[in-house]
Parts: structure tokens; C-alpha cells; sequence
């Protein structure tokens, strides 16, 4: 099915042959809706009287035409205002307007308080697991300075597009939207040495600049602790809820209560806990080995009032699937359930009331 952001897309590509700019960088296309497949929009020109109007028009109706599931296009002629004139000459961006266009049904945050556990992982399997049920997905990853939801998702160099209406996210194999600091620099292993302000001002852009459009959810990977990155997150998305995610060693639990007396002081809803690295199966004998010791997720998650959605084991095939880009393409036989569960919690979660506080 076609959306908005299909259509802006598409859009993208017609010129404004006096300008020499994109009508959608100019701000020009107002109003966009689809329905049924029929595309309306409102096509602000500089001056009513332009002679070209009748060239753009014609060529912005054939390029929303060309996409599948498009059936019709009705465009209203407009006229910007003295402002965006202003703004054009000056060659500003319009900052918010992809957060007006913004459509978001859920936001939800995979947490932890230290690295190492698979927080990246936890939100990769998620993405995908909720696509092919359906959903329409987009990927925030928040860890600024060591970002790998890109590696994961794209077998090669994907950057995401900009102008100065939004950033455009990238899209995957199988449409999930996702938007890393990785995606808008020159090579992956640039690194991003940033003070506090510089990566928070980063998140928020990456939410109120970038062009999700409609999303079921938006899943967000926030980097390790208890740092400004995930407090910016926290505070700034309307979020649905927080996963927590924990491995079998005393270290990482004692650092995911650190996060979930966190997210509690914040008034977010904790929707569960995720144990990753629970056990290995030897493929030989079949036999499960907790090679990082016995499992304590059912205490953890008594002990923090939430549902343990789920043990995923080491599997050796996935590391290697994230590798080459392709994690869409794992069996996810772990971790279907884990999604429907929360699916079930988003809508309805509430604050869990943690001892001690």
C-alpha cells in the first residue's frame, strides 16, 4: 500500500525548473494525503501567476502516478506566503514539518545498563519480527557514538537522504524505516566525538527532522547506561514503553536495575524483561549449556513487576546474518513470541512500582 512518505518520495525527484530545486525541498507540496488510492495535495507556488506552474504540475502528477497503487492524483494550486519566500531566499529549512507530517503509534525503547548484552540485537529481532506481521516499522538507533543498527540491516553503504524539509530515512529490504547517525556520514567508521548536548540535540532531531511518516511502531535503540542519550529519549519521545535487556552474569543484572530505577523515575512504562545469551545449544547433542551461568530473568523480572518476555540462546547463525546485513532474513523461531507479547503490552502499560522507591 502506498503512503505519504512513498509519495514525498517520489515527489522528491520533480524540479522546479527556475529554482533548480526539488519541490519537496522547497516546501511547495502542503496537504499531502492518501486514501484508496488517490493522492491529494496542495502545490504552494511562489507567485499564483508563475509561468511554470502548469510544467510542474504536470510533471508532479506523473511521478506520484508512476508508484503502484496509485490511481489518481489531485493537485490544488496554492501560493506561499511572504514568510516562505523569505525563508526560500535565505535558504532555511522549515524545522518541524516532518514532525507535523509525523504519524507515530507506539515508541518503544530496548534498554540496559551496560554493553555487551545485545540491545541492538533485541531491536533488529523486534523490527522484524513486527514487519512481517504487518506493521509498519521504523529503527531510531540513539547510540550516536557507537551506532550498529546500519551493519545489521544493509549488506552495503546506505546513506539516508536530506533536504530542507526533512531527513529521509532509509529503507530496508522489507520496508522498515531506519534512521543512524552512520547513515548520514561519509564512512561507517567515522567516529562521532561528541559532548552530551551535541548527541541529545542529535536524538531529538532524528525525531522531529526526520520523515517517518505512518509507523506502527518505532522501535529505539538507545547506547549503554544511564547517560544523556537515554534521559533525551526518555523525556523527549512519547513513549509507549522500555524493554530491558539482561544476560545470565551478576554484573549485567546489578546494571539493568541501575535502568529500571531510571526508567521508573522518568513515569515510563517498563513493558519487560528480555534475558539474551540465556544458553547454547550444542548442535551435536542438542543439549542446552549455560555457558554464563544459570538463568536469574524470572527473579530479575519478579523483582522489577514485569513479564520475562523471553531467554533467547547464543546462535552463532544470527551474529553471522548481522554481519552481512541481512538479519531480516533469520528464522526468528525465538523470538515470535517475545514480539506478540509486546504487542499485547504496548498499548495498555503502565509504571511498574520498584522496592525501594
Amino acid at each position: 500500500m502506498v503512503t505519504e512518505t512513498d509519495v514525498l518520495r517520489a515527489l522528491a525527484h520533480v524540479i522546479d525548473p527556475e529554482l533548480q530545486r526539488s519541490i519537496v525541498d522547497l516546501g511547495m507540496v502542503r496537504d499531502l494525503r492518501v486514501a484508496a488510492g488517490k493522492v491529494t495535495f496542495t502545490l504552494a507556488l511562489t507567485i499564483l501567476a508563475c509561468p511554470l506552474r502548469d510544467q510542474i504540475t504536470t510533471a508532479a502528477r506523473e511521478a506520484a502516478l508512476a508508484l503502484d497503487g496509485v490511481q489518481s492524483v489531485e493537485i490544488a494550486l496554492g501560493e506561499m506566503t511572504a514568510q516562505d519566500r523569505a525563508k526560500l531566499q535565505g535558504g532555511q529549512a522549515q524545522e518541524g514539518l516532518a514532525e507535523k507530517l509525523n504519524h507515530v503509534k507506539h515508541v518503544i525503547a530496548v534498554m540496559s545498563g551496560k554493553g555487551g548484552v545485545g540491545k541492538s540485537l533485541i531491536t533488529g529481532l523486534l523490527a522484524v519480527s513486527l514487519r512481517r506481521s504487518g506493521y509498519q516499522v521504523g529503527v531510531l538507533d540513539a547510540d550516536i557514538t557507537g551506532p550498529s543498527i546500519p551493519k545489521m540491516f544493509f549488506p552495503s553503504g546506505v546513506r539516508a537522504d536530506s533536504s530542507p524539509l526533512a531527513i529521509l530515512p532509509a529503507e530496508t529490504r522489507t520496508g522498515i524505516r531506519v534512521m543512524s547517525i552512520n547513515l548520514l556520514l561519509e564512512s561507517e567508521d567515522q567516529a562521532v566525538i561528541w559532548r552530551g548536548p551535541l548527541i541529545s540535540g542529535a536524538i531529538r532531531q532524528f525525531w522531529s527532522e526526520v520523515l517517518w511518516g505512518e509507523l506502527d511502531y518505532l522501535v529505539v535503540d538507545l547506547p549503554p547506561g544511564t547517560s544523556d542519550a537515554s534521559l533525551t529519549v526518555l523525556q523527549s519521545l512519547p513513549m509507549s514503553g522500555v524493554i530491558l535487556v539482561t544476560s545470565p552474569q551478576d554484573l549485567s543484572r546489578m546494571v539493568v536495575r541501575k535502568a529500571a530505577h531510571m526508567v521508573a523515575q522518568v513515569d515510563v512504562p517498563l513493558l519487560g524483561l528480555v534475558e539474551n545469551m540465556s544458553y547454547f545449544v550444542c548442535p551435536d547433542t542438542g543439549k542446552q549449556h549455560e555457558i554464563f551461568g544459570p538463568s536469574q530473568a524470572q527473579n530479575m523480572a519478579d523483582w522489577l513487576g514485569v513479564p520475562l518476555l523471553g531467554r533467547l540462546p547464543l546462535d552463532p547463525q544470527i551474529a553471522s546474518l548481522c554481519d552481512r546485513g541481512e538479519i531480516e532474513t533469520y528464522a526468528e523461531n525465538n523470538f515470535g513470541a517475545v514480539a506478540e507479547q509486546i504487542v499485547a503490552l504496548a498499548p495498555g502499560a503502565r509504571k511498574p512500582v520498584l522496592p525501594g522507591t
